[in-house]
Protein backbone atom coordinates (compact mmCIF):
# COMPACT_ATOMS: atom_id res chain seq x y z
CA UNK A 1 0.00 0.00 0.00
CA UNK A 2 3.15 2.38 0.09
CA UNK A 3 3.99 3.64 -3.58
CA UNK A 4 6.88 1.74 -4.56
CA UNK A 5 5.75 1.99 -8.47
CA UNK A 6 4.61 5.44 -8.74
CA UNK A 7 2.62 6.43 -11.91
CA UNK A 8 1.44 9.76 -13.21
CA UNK A 9 -2.73 10.69 -14.01
CA UNK A 10 -2.16 10.59 -17.75
CA UNK A 11 -0.18 6.51 -17.56
CA UNK A 12 -3.52 5.75 -15.08
CA UNK A 13 -5.58 6.97 -17.62
CA UNK A 14 -4.11 5.62 -20.56
CA UNK A 15 -3.82 1.78 -18.95
CA UNK A 16 -7.65 2.50 -17.63
CA UNK A 17 -8.80 2.98 -21.16
CA UNK A 18 -6.97 0.36 -23.07
CA UNK A 19 -8.07 -2.15 -20.31
CA UNK A 20 -11.43 -1.29 -18.79
CA UNK A 21 -14.50 0.25 -19.52
CA UNK A 22 -14.57 2.26 -15.78
CA UNK A 23 -15.32 6.06 -17.59
CA UNK A 24 -13.19 8.85 -17.72
CA UNK A 25 -10.49 9.11 -14.92
CA UNK A 26 -10.63 12.05 -12.86
CA UNK A 27 -8.63 11.55 -9.78
CA UNK A 28 -5.38 9.32 -8.88
CA UNK A 29 -4.03 9.30 -5.15
CA UNK A 30 -1.57 7.30 -3.81
CA UNK A 31 -2.20 5.50 -0.22
CA UNK A 32 -0.07 5.73 1.91
CA UNK A 33 -0.52 3.15 4.79
CA UNK A 34 0.79 -0.27 4.18
CA UNK A 35 4.13 -1.73 3.10
CA UNK A 36 3.56 -4.37 0.69
CA UNK A 37 1.84 -2.75 -3.02
CA UNK A 38 1.46 0.15 -4.34
CA UNK A 39 -1.78 1.24 -4.21
CA UNK A 40 -3.73 4.39 -5.61
CA UNK A 41 -7.22 5.81 -4.98
CA UNK A 42 -9.14 6.07 -8.22
CA UNK A 43 -11.96 7.98 -9.10
CA UNK A 44 -13.99 8.07 -12.33
CA UNK A 45 -17.23 9.77 -14.00
CA UNK A 46 -19.34 7.92 -16.28
CA UNK A 47 -22.69 9.26 -17.66
CA UNK A 48 -22.48 12.19 -15.20
CA UNK A 49 -21.81 9.58 -12.17
CA UNK A 50 -18.81 9.38 -9.97
CA UNK A 51 -17.02 6.00 -9.51
CA UNK A 52 -14.52 5.32 -6.64
CA UNK A 53 -11.90 2.26 -6.90
CA UNK A 54 -8.60 1.07 -5.51
CA UNK A 55 -5.81 0.58 -7.32
CA UNK A 56 -3.33 -1.87 -6.77
CA UNK A 57 0.42 -2.74 -8.48
CA UNK A 58 1.25 -5.73 -7.27
CA UNK A 59 4.66 -5.86 -5.59
CA UNK A 60 5.94 -9.31 -4.69
CA UNK A 61 2.51 -11.23 -5.80
CA UNK A 62 3.57 -12.35 -9.44
CA UNK A 63 0.73 -12.75 -12.21
CA UNK A 64 0.71 -16.59 -11.42
CA UNK A 65 -0.20 -16.46 -7.71
CA UNK A 66 -2.29 -13.50 -8.01
CA UNK A 67 -5.47 -15.26 -9.91
CA UNK A 68 -5.98 -16.92 -6.14
CA UNK A 69 -6.54 -13.45 -4.41
CA UNK A 70 -8.12 -11.62 -6.79
CA UNK A 71 -10.67 -14.94 -7.46
CA UNK A 72 -10.97 -15.18 -3.90
CA UNK A 73 -12.78 -11.87 -3.32
CA UNK A 74 -14.72 -12.02 -6.55
CA UNK A 75 -15.74 -15.23 -5.14
CA UNK A 76 -17.05 -14.17 -1.35
CA UNK A 77 -18.26 -10.94 -2.74
CA UNK A 78 -20.60 -13.51 -4.53
CA UNK A 79 -21.27 -14.84 -2.09
CA UNK A 80 -22.76 -12.03 0.44
CA UNK A 81 -19.64 -11.61 2.06
CA UNK A 82 -18.23 -7.88 2.53
CA UNK A 83 -15.79 -7.49 0.56
CA UNK A 84 -14.56 -5.21 -2.60
CA UNK A 85 -14.19 -7.20 -5.99
CA UNK A 86 -11.99 -6.71 -8.47
CA UNK A 87 -13.45 -5.03 -11.90
CA UNK A 88 -13.26 -7.40 -14.99
CA UNK A 89 -10.69 -6.39 -17.51
CA UNK A 90 -12.11 -5.94 -21.19
CA UNK A 91 -10.43 -9.10 -22.12
CA UNK A 92 -12.43 -10.82 -18.93
CA UNK A 93 -9.53 -11.15 -17.11
CA UNK A 94 -8.88 -10.04 -13.34
CA UNK A 95 -6.07 -7.99 -13.83
CA UNK A 96 -3.73 -6.62 -16.25
CA UNK A 97 0.16 -5.58 -16.08
CA UNK A 98 0.92 -2.23 -15.73
CA UNK A 99 4.58 -0.70 -15.63
CA UNK A 100 5.83 -4.57 -15.68
CA UNK A 101 3.45 -5.52 -13.44
CA UNK A 102 0.41 -7.24 -12.60
CA UNK A 103 -2.39 -4.57 -11.67
CA UNK A 104 -6.10 -4.25 -10.59
CA UNK A 105 -8.54 -2.24 -10.29
CA UNK A 106 -11.06 -3.21 -7.10
CA UNK A 107 -14.01 -1.75 -5.87
CA UNK A 108 -13.89 0.36 -3.04
CA UNK A 109 -15.65 0.12 0.27
CA UNK A 110 -17.48 2.95 2.29
CA UNK A 111 -16.22 3.73 5.68
CA UNK A 112 -13.50 4.16 8.30
CA UNK A 113 -11.19 1.43 10.48
CA UNK A 114 -12.26 1.68 13.61
CA UNK A 115 -8.81 1.38 15.34
CA UNK A 116 -10.16 2.15 19.08
CA UNK A 117 -12.95 -0.52 18.48
CA UNK A 118 -15.32 -1.46 21.10
CA UNK A 119 -17.03 -4.39 21.71
CA UNK A 120 -19.96 -4.18 19.10
CA UNK A 121 -16.75 -3.43 16.54
CA UNK A 122 -15.63 -6.98 17.09
CA UNK A 123 -18.85 -8.49 17.24
CA UNK A 124 -19.40 -8.02 14.14
CA UNK A 125 -15.77 -8.90 12.82
CA UNK A 126 -16.24 -12.35 14.79
CA UNK A 127 -19.74 -12.90 12.84
CA UNK A 128 -17.98 -12.07 9.67
CA UNK A 129 -15.10 -13.57 10.17
CA UNK A 130 -16.86 -17.23 10.62
CA UNK A 131 -19.04 -16.35 7.63
CA UNK A 132 -15.92 -15.85 5.80
CA UNK A 133 -14.34 -19.39 6.61
CA UNK A 134 -18.11 -21.51 6.16
CA UNK A 135 -18.28 -19.87 2.56
CA UNK A 136 -14.59 -20.10 1.63
CA UNK A 137 -15.02 -23.89 1.80
CA UNK A 138 -16.81 -23.88 -1.35
CA UNK A 139 -13.65 -22.09 -3.23
CA UNK A 140 -12.26 -24.06 -5.49
CA UNK A 141 -8.57 -22.26 -5.97
CA UNK A 142 -5.75 -23.46 -3.71
CA UNK A 143 -3.00 -21.64 -2.49
CA UNK A 144 -1.13 -22.01 0.63
CA UNK A 145 -0.71 -18.98 3.66
CA UNK A 146 2.97 -17.86 2.08
CA UNK A 147 3.98 -15.96 5.44
CA UNK A 148 3.56 -19.71 7.15
CA UNK A 149 6.39 -21.45 9.29
CA UNK A 150 8.58 -22.42 5.69
CA UNK A 151 8.56 -18.50 5.38
CA UNK A 152 9.23 -17.98 8.94
CA UNK A 153 12.41 -21.18 8.65
CA UNK A 154 13.74 -18.81 6.26
CA UNK A 155 13.23 -15.28 7.11
CA UNK A 156 14.22 -15.44 10.68
CA UNK A 157 18.29 -16.03 9.79
CA UNK A 158 18.33 -13.24 7.96
CA UNK A 159 17.27 -10.99 10.50
CA UNK A 160 18.88 -12.74 13.22
CA UNK A 161 22.40 -10.39 12.29
CA UNK A 162 20.44 -7.28 13.17
CA UNK A 163 18.58 -8.07 16.67
CA UNK A 164 19.97 -8.22 19.90
CA UNK A 165 21.23 -11.91 21.84
CA UNK A 166 17.60 -11.71 23.77
CA UNK A 167 15.71 -10.99 20.50
CA UNK A 168 18.08 -14.31 19.08
CA UNK A 169 16.97 -16.42 21.37
CA UNK A 170 13.63 -15.77 21.92
CA UNK A 171 13.01 -16.20 18.00
CA UNK A 172 15.07 -19.45 17.38
CA UNK A 173 13.77 -20.94 20.20
CA UNK A 174 9.59 -19.97 19.52
CA UNK A 175 10.67 -21.20 15.93
CA UNK A 176 11.69 -24.67 17.41
CA UNK A 177 8.58 -24.64 19.54
CA UNK A 178 6.35 -23.97 16.60
CA UNK A 179 7.92 -26.49 14.67
CA UNK A 180 7.21 -28.61 16.84
CA UNK A 181 3.51 -27.72 17.10
CA UNK A 182 2.99 -27.49 13.14
CA UNK A 183 4.36 -31.53 12.81
CA UNK A 184 1.96 -32.33 15.63
CA UNK A 185 -0.93 -34.89 15.22
CA UNK A 186 -3.12 -32.20 17.19
CA UNK A 187 -2.38 -29.29 14.17
CA UNK A 188 -2.98 -31.59 11.42
CA UNK A 189 -6.58 -32.31 13.06
CA UNK A 190 -7.55 -28.26 13.30
CA UNK A 191 -10.13 -27.37 10.54
CA UNK A 192 -8.75 -25.41 8.11
CA UNK A 193 -9.49 -23.32 4.08
CA UNK A 194 -9.05 -19.90 2.75
CA UNK A 195 -8.01 -17.48 5.60
CA UNK A 196 -7.21 -13.81 5.69
CA UNK A 197 -4.32 -14.04 7.83
CA UNK A 198 -3.98 -10.01 8.11
CA UNK A 199 -7.18 -8.97 9.21
CA UNK A 200 -5.92 -6.17 11.51
CA UNK A 201 -7.98 -3.23 12.45
CA UNK A 202 -6.95 -1.17 9.47
CA UNK A 203 -7.94 -3.76 7.07
CA UNK A 204 -11.94 -3.43 8.14
CA UNK A 205 -14.48 -0.67 7.14
CA UNK A 206 -17.54 0.82 9.53
CA UNK A 207 -19.85 2.86 8.58
CA UNK A 208 -20.10 5.53 11.17
CA UNK A 209 -23.78 6.10 12.48
CA UNK A 210 -25.66 5.81 16.11
CA UNK A 211 -25.22 1.85 15.62
CA UNK A 212 -21.34 1.57 13.92
CA UNK A 213 -22.17 -1.35 10.78
CA UNK A 214 -19.23 -3.50 9.39
CA UNK A 215 -19.08 -2.57 5.79
CA UNK A 216 -16.45 -5.32 4.74
CA UNK A 217 -13.14 -7.02 4.82
CA UNK A 218 -10.22 -5.73 2.46
CA UNK A 219 -6.21 -6.06 1.68
CA UNK A 220 -6.58 -10.01 1.09
CA UNK A 221 -3.14 -10.42 -0.48
CA UNK A 222 -1.65 -12.01 2.26
CA UNK A 223 -4.98 -14.79 2.31
CA UNK A 224 -4.47 -18.81 2.00
CA UNK A 225 -5.18 -21.83 2.50
CA UNK A 226 -4.62 -21.61 6.58
CA UNK A 227 -5.96 -23.10 10.23
CA UNK A 228 -9.36 -21.28 10.40
CA UNK A 229 -7.68 -20.98 14.06
CA UNK A 230 -4.54 -18.87 13.42
CA UNK A 231 -6.95 -16.55 11.31
CA UNK A 232 -8.84 -16.02 14.52
CA UNK A 233 -5.98 -15.92 16.68
CA UNK A 234 -3.95 -12.88 14.02
CA UNK A 235 -7.83 -11.19 14.63
CA UNK A 236 -7.69 -11.13 18.54
CA UNK A 237 -3.91 -10.11 18.30
CA UNK A 238 -4.77 -7.05 16.70
CA UNK A 239 -8.37 -6.06 17.47
CA UNK A 240 -8.46 -7.56 21.42
CA UNK A 241 -5.39 -6.01 22.73
CA UNK A 242 -4.26 -2.71 25.31
CA UNK A 243 -2.63 -1.49 22.69
CA UNK A 244 0.77 -0.62 25.50
CA UNK A 245 1.26 -3.80 27.01
CA UNK A 246 -0.56 -6.42 24.36
CA UNK A 247 -2.31 -7.97 27.32
CA UNK A 248 -5.84 -9.05 26.20
CA UNK A 249 -9.20 -6.91 27.02
CA UNK A 250 -11.32 -9.53 28.29
CA UNK A 251 -14.59 -7.73 26.60
CA UNK A 252 -13.51 -7.72 23.29
CA UNK A 253 -11.91 -10.93 23.21
CA UNK A 254 -15.21 -12.51 24.86
CA UNK A 255 -17.36 -10.44 22.01
CA UNK A 256 -14.94 -11.32 19.26
CA UNK A 257 -15.31 -15.15 19.86
CA UNK A 258 -18.33 -15.79 21.47
CA UNK A 259 -19.88 -13.96 18.35
CA UNK A 260 -17.38 -16.05 15.91
CA UNK A 261 -18.61 -19.02 17.89
CA UNK A 262 -22.38 -18.20 16.94
CA UNK A 263 -21.41 -19.24 13.22
CA UNK A 264 -18.89 -22.33 13.68
CA UNK A 265 -18.16 -23.67 17.13
CA UNK A 266 -14.49 -24.94 17.59
CA UNK A 267 -13.80 -28.71 17.94
CA UNK A 268 -12.08 -30.27 20.90
CA UNK A 269 -8.97 -30.18 19.05
CA UNK A 270 -9.08 -25.98 18.09
CA UNK A 271 -9.43 -25.49 22.40
CA UNK A 272 -6.54 -27.23 22.60
CA UNK A 273 -4.17 -25.68 19.90
CA UNK A 274 -5.73 -21.75 21.22
CA UNK A 275 -2.62 -21.30 23.48
CA UNK A 276 -0.05 -22.26 20.87
CA UNK A 277 -1.96 -20.68 17.89
CA UNK A 278 -2.25 -17.37 19.63
CA UNK A 279 1.71 -17.73 19.54
CA UNK A 280 1.76 -18.35 16.22
CA UNK A 281 -0.16 -15.36 15.18
CA UNK A 282 2.21 -13.15 17.16
CA UNK A 283 5.72 -14.54 15.51
CA UNK A 284 4.31 -14.38 12.30
CA UNK A 285 3.83 -10.56 12.58
CA UNK A 286 6.75 -9.89 14.91
CA UNK A 287 8.91 -11.50 11.76
CA UNK A 288 7.15 -9.74 9.10
CA UNK A 289 8.03 -6.41 10.59
CA UNK A 290 11.46 -7.06 11.84
CA UNK A 291 12.22 -8.37 8.23
CA UNK A 292 10.52 -4.81 6.30
CA UNK A 293 12.35 -2.74 8.94
CA UNK A 294 15.60 -4.32 9.11
CA UNK A 295 15.43 -4.83 5.52
CA UNK A 296 13.18 -2.50 3.73
CA UNK A 297 12.93 -1.70 0.56
CA UNK A 298 12.63 1.95 -1.26
CA UNK A 299 9.14 3.21 -1.56
CA UNK A 300 8.07 6.74 -2.26
CA UNK A 301 5.21 6.79 1.20
CA UNK A 302 6.93 3.59 2.89
CA UNK A 303 6.78 3.53 6.82
CA UNK A 304 7.17 0.15 8.70
CA UNK A 305 5.66 -0.74 11.27
CA UNK A 306 6.92 -0.87 14.72
CA UNK A 307 8.52 -4.40 15.36
CA UNK A 308 8.74 -4.10 19.13
CA UNK A 309 4.70 -4.31 19.00
CA UNK A 310 4.76 -7.53 18.51
CA UNK A 311 7.61 -8.93 20.69
CA UNK A 312 5.80 -7.80 23.67
CA UNK A 313 2.94 -9.49 22.38
CA UNK A 314 4.82 -12.87 21.64
CA UNK A 315 6.16 -12.30 25.46
CA UNK A 316 2.70 -12.32 26.94
CA UNK A 317 1.25 -14.84 25.31
CA UNK A 318 4.16 -17.16 25.89
CA UNK A 319 3.77 -16.19 29.55
CA UNK A 320 0.17 -16.43 29.84
CA UNK A 321 -1.04 -19.15 27.77
CA UNK A 322 1.69 -21.85 28.45
CA UNK A 323 1.88 -24.69 26.14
Amino acid sequence: MAVFTPITFSEATSWIETNYSLGQVTALDGIESGIENSNFFLTTQNNNEKHEFVLTIFERLTAGQLPYYLELMLFLAKNEIAVPAPMMTLSGGVFAELKGKPAAVISKLSGKPAMQPQSTHCEQVGLMLAKLHLTGKNFTLHQENLRSLSWWQKTIPTILPHVSEEQRQLLLSELSAQELFFNSSLYQKLPEGPSHCDLFRDNVLFIDSSTPLLSGFFDFYFAGKDKWLFDLAVTVNDWCIDQNTGKFLPPLLQSTLESYKRIRTFTPEEQEAWPMMLRSAALRFWVSRLWDFYLPREAKLLAPHDPNHFEIILKDRIKSYAY
